[in-house]
């Protein structure tokens, strides 16, 4: 059915989105674990290839050269900001002094930072792959050639910003934009898998999807955004409690509104899920991709659920948070998936 080249670009395509989504659990592990700054400099980690194993390897004075290399870099990223409008953004950036505060090394927490590094720089090796092979559709389908372009561009942003992640020490409003970025570089790549698959195959998409069914996909979609984004203020919040010395019993109670709202947010995010899927089953596209797609999100919701309760009932566990956030991501692929499936049918080129 597919032209050779065109099945080589599908496959590496798919392989781009798995890696990225082994990306995403890497940094939720590095989050549930504290160690985001277990390589405080970047690309390298203590200007290592390979990182040390223990401190006896590390020279004397490391901690301030790294506290020095970060204020400068978070120099040039305040002027950046501030020749943005965004004067009093950059002030704060430059009177932080948690930046100053240097972390002790821990083998551990350098090692699973370094693990999330590998993981990121191999998707993007797979990124520039999928950008290399995307050119077979220029003639076909431009769009497929330009977003994967784009998206790899995108790539290196998220890299920049993994950077400044690291120079601002984990500066909560960076971090945030970090992972809505992380969504964002999915879902394109999510969506130029779509447009290859059905540029040939006609039999995926159907005639007979209800526009309201996009609409609620759509709405879907967006309370997901949000939800995200609270989610991460929640998780800033649980941070700088342990940073006070809270009891972890006590975070919960102590989270506010955001809480609430994130909360909420999931409740409306479940029932529109589960229409989705019964309106589905019962508009005779039972047995299809859109209805397996459909059943996905209703699973990936439901574990998304009951990891929250887990978080919430058990003191925030450090594996609970990570299966929350890499579950919240794959049910944002599949519910970005399933919006794409029920757009309606299109010409198809003539099968190779």
């Amino acid at each position: 059915m597919y032209p050779s080249a065109e099945k080589h670009f599908i496959r590496i395509n798919k392989i781009t989105i798995f890696v990225l989504f082994i990306v995403i659990a890497a940094g939720g592990i590095v989050r549930s674990t504290g160690s985001g700054m277990g390589c405080p400099d970047w690309p390298k980690c203590f200007n290592r290839i390979i990182p040390p194993t223990d401190v006896s390897q590390l020279p004397a004075g490391y901690e301030q050269h790294y506290v020095e290399g970060r204020v400068k870099k978070n120099e040039r990223f305040a002027k950046m900001i501030e020749f943005f409008g965004y004067k009093e953004l950059a002030d704060q950036i430059r009177h932080d002094e948690s930046i100053l505060v240097h972390e002790e090394f821990n083998a551990a927490k350098t090692w699973t930072e370094y693990v999330n590094r590998l993981a990121g720089v191999t998707a993007g090796f797979f990124m520039l792959f999928t950008a290399i092979y995307s050119f077979t559709y220029w003639k076909k389908k431009k769009a497929i050639a330009i977003w994967s372009v784009l998206n790899l561009i995108v790539v290196v942003i998220q890299a920049w910003l993994g950077s400044i992640v690291v120079s601002t020490n984990l500066t909560p409003w960076v971090i945030t934009i970090h992972m809505l970025l992380a969504l964002v570089i999915v879902c394109i790549a999510i969506h130029t898998y779509f447009w290859a698959k059905t540029l040939r195959d006609g039999t995926i998409l159907k005639a007979n999807v209800k526009p309201s069914l996009r609409i609620w996909a759509l709405v879907s979609i967006i309370l997901l955004v949000i939800q995200v984004v609270f989610g991460t203020d929640v998780r800033e919040i649980i941070d700088h409690l342990n940073q006070q010395a809270i009891q972890r019993e006590n975070w919960i109670d102590s989270i506010g509104s955001a809480y609430h709202i994130h909360r909420i947010l999931g409740y409306i995010t479940l029932a529109i899920t589960l229409y989705l899927y019964f309106k589905i089953k019962s508009t005779g596209l039972f047995q299809t991709v859109q209805y397996r797609y459909a059943l996905i999100a209703v699973v990936l919701v439901c574990i998304q659920m009951l990891s929250g309760i887990i978080l919430a009932r058990f003191h925030v566990p450090a594996f609970a948070q990570t299966t929350h956030l890499v579950v919240a991501s794959l049910f944002v692929g599949a519910q970005y998936y399933l919006l794409l499936l029920l757009s309606k049918p299109k010409p198809v080129l003539a099968s190779a």
